[in-house]
């Protein structure tokens, strides 16, 4: 199915904000023929193709990915590139985080419940994570090498905060997407805009279902795990 992502530029919402000329930025993917409704997780990204005001960075703080209930939590986790993120177990059984995908490589060993290990993600990309015991556990850190980004509220809208005038690239990412697919929904922008329509946006969205995946050697799940201790 074919959406459409508009945006639309609100001048002066960042008045308070110290850069000249900055603004609040928004976005909205709407499904012709369909009222709004849950999409899968969604992340947009700015990327300045020229030099710009810098844009504001609020001071690092700490992320964490928890696990607990047999589920990560957050499901999604939007970092930018060097950002340290915390794996603590909360279960009352032992865990074993990996991702094998492109955004970082790892893989967290066994693990005991109280315990915590960390992953530093060194380089921009998406990383799949998954525990090699519990199939059902699934989460996805974004890294990216800019913080103007947004993640996608329950109406399908992103806002992005503080933008400096300028050209760039816009970055698109829907979980269950392929990357080669979104790759090509990629284009650039101009801000500051008065009402913009960018256009189709050729992407399944309708798509629900998740896909399955394999253990960290490639292999099915048992599905009656022995849970170590």
């Amino acid at each position: 199915m074919r959406a459409r992502l508009l945006a639309w530029a609100i001048v002066g919402a960042a008045a308070a904000m110290p850069l000249c000329g900055a603004q609040d930025v928004r976005l909205r993917i709407e499904v012709p023929g369909r009222a709004p409704a849950p999409m899968p997780p969604a992340v947009v990204w700015l990327k300045p193709l020229q030099p710009v005001a810098p844009a504001a960075v609020p001071p690092r703080k700490t992320y964490t990915l928890t696990q607990k209930n047999r589920s990560f939590i957050p499901h999604l986790l939007v970092v930018t590139v060097g950002t340290q993120v915390q794996f603590p177990n909360e279960d009352p059984f032992y865990h074993n985080v990996f991702s094998l995908f492109d955004g970082k490589r790892f893989d967290l060993g066994l693990y005991e419940a109280g315990s915590s290990k960390e992953v530093t993600f060194s380089r921009e990309g998406v990383s799949y994570i998954f525990c090699n015991i519990h199939p059902e556990m699934s989460a996805v850190v974004l890294a990216l090498s800019t913080p103007l980004y947004a993640v996608a509220d329950a109406n399908n809208a992103f806002a992005l905060r503080n933008i400096p005038p300028g050209d760039y690239q816009l970055h698109i990412w829907i979980e269950g997407i392929p990357q080669s697919v979104l790759e090509h929904e990629s284009r650039p922008v101009r801000f500051p805009p008065l009402m913009v329509d960018l256009g189709e946006l050729a992407v399944p969205i309708s798509r629900t279902g998740k896909s399955s995946h394999t253990n960290e050697f490639g292999n099915s799940y048992d599905p009656e795990p022995h849970q170590p201790y």
